[in-house]
């Protein structure tokens, strides 16, 4: 090498350690991310995926699992479906929808299981000929994650880790979007729509990390703000809760985002109205974001294992479905977020156990009871104060090569009382209403199946 050369290069060599040395005094590139860029160059000591206890791990829910994604049903269907059982005097005639992992499909149901609408849209009528992703294979575009039912009969819908669409009443698209968009989704009054967002960055020819982002879109679906959680926590001092992320390429699997309200603004300044609640499973953490300063601003963890949708509410408490609570054991749990005192836990009667290792969710109802999707099982179960169960549905569809599945049933969602329901066919709307009307009068146990839907 010539004597010019070999000055260039040192120089080269010199400002390049400058800037590397300026980036790390200064923090320019957050802590985190650059532990998460620079993980899969170290030695790894623990599985990839989940890292479930020992005599926790189903074996159908092997360590690549918590890489790959989801599909459509893990448990052998059973002979029961749709509606099983109402109990006397629920004179409630509330309507619900779900979606499963059967089919890109959001279903609407009485309180009898009586299927009055659903909204379907196949991935591939979208975005044909997609590549699956190397890292969470072409699942994701079999069915919807999470859903949300808009009052005029509009429905956003995720496609997991591949996009994000808006049907009308009819299933006609208004618009959509190609991304990682996964898990969760909250629409504000202002009609904004917050959504979590994964982004998969290779690290090196043969090696990559996975960054969790909560992304805020205007009505038409436009991009206002990309926040990145990892950065979140960085930037706070509940970083070091960080220190438990597992040796694997996935850091957080964020699977949970409430927008909050004025309702919790009284908690403190941690709980404003515009933050959100998000759930990071890999590291049992649920947390508040706050997306203008780009921080946590409140986090705690410790009290469940491989959790999914912690609801605050303005009592205050936290409602979370805690996956792998107290030996593998699921249940879903209230505690004070403030003082850690626990309120109520629900964990299945000794017959009949709630089993969901992964999954799952659970919603406060306005008459006072929990409505809990036992997502594995196919199951959602609307539940008491004192733990009595007086509705339970099954989910009528399946999955799996030969149909032996029940399919995942990912939400249930329970519609307040009045919604609008001028959207829907004529008699459709006539059903529902006459199903409120008489709903409760007497006893209802039902076998009553659905016909899984062809397309």
């Amino acid at each position: 090498m010539h004597a010019p050369s070999r000055l260039a290069f040192a120089l080269l060599g010199l400002a390049l350690f400058a800037a590397g040395y300026e980036a790390h005094r200064h923090g320019w590139i957050p802590l985190r991310l650059r532990q998460a860029i620079l993980q899969p160059f170290q030695p790894v000591t623990a599985p990839v995926g989940w890292s479930f206890a020992a005599d926790t791990a189903p074996a159908k829910f092997d360590a690549r699992i918590g890489s790959l994604g989801y599909v459509g049903g893990y448990e052998p269907a059973g002979e029961s479906s749709g509606v099983t059982f109402v109990a006397d005097g629920l004179r409630d005639g509330a309507l619900s929808f779900y979606v499963s992992g059967h089919a890109s499909e959001a279903t609407l149901i009485d309180r009898h299981g009586r299927e009055l609408h659903h909204w379907h849209h196949d991935f591939e009528r979208e975005w044909p000929n997609v590549e699956p992703c190397p890292v969470y294979g072409d699942a994701g575009t079999r069915f919807w994650r999470r859903a949300h039912l808009f009052e005029n009969g509009d429905l956003l819908a995720i496609y997991e880790g591949y996009g994000l669409v808006k049907l009308d009443a009819l299933s006609q698209v208004i618009w959509a979007l190609r991304s990682g968009y996964h898990h969760d989704l909250a629409v504000a009054d202002d009609g904004r729509i917050f959504v979590l967002r994964r982004e998969v960055r290779e690290t090196g020819p043969w090696s990559w990390v996975v960054d969790d982002f909560v992304v805020v879109l205007d009505a038409e679906g436009r991009v206002l703000e990309d926040v990145s959680i990892l950065e979140c926590f960085d930037r706070s001092r509940f970083a070091p809760m960080l220190d438990g992320m597992p040796r694997s390429n996935e850091q957080l699997h964020t699977n949970t985002l409430q927008l909050l309200d004025d309702s919790f603004a009284h908690l403190g300044p941690a709980f404003r109205a515009g933050n959100v609640l998000i759930s990071a499973r890999d590291v049992n953490v649920v947390a508040v974001l706050d997306l203008d300063r780009r921080e946590v601003t409140w986090a705690l963890g410790g009290l469940w294992r491989r959790q999914h949708e912690p609801v605050l509410l303005p009592g205050p408490s936290l409602l979370v479905f805690d996956n792998l609570g107290r030996g593998g054991r699921t249940r879903v749990l209230e505690i004070d977020p403030l003082t850690l005192i626990p309120i109520w836990e629900y964990a299945g009667p000794p017959d009949r156990p709630l089993d969901s290792p992964i999954l799952g969710s659970c919603a406060r109802l306005p008459n006072g009871h929990t409505l809990i999707a036992e997502s594995t099982q196919g199951r959602a179960l609307e539940v008491t104060p004192d733990g009595r169960i007086v509705w339970e549905f099954v989910n009528p569809h399946r999955a799996g090569d030969d149909g032996e599945l029940v399919a995942n049933l990912f939400e249930m969602v329970r519609l307040d009382a009045g919604f609008p329901l001028d959207w829907l066919e004529p008699s459709a709307r006539e059903a529902a209403l006459e199903g409120a009307s008489a709903s409760g009068e007497v006893a209802v146990v039902r076998r009553q199946g659905i016909e899984p839907r062809t397309h």
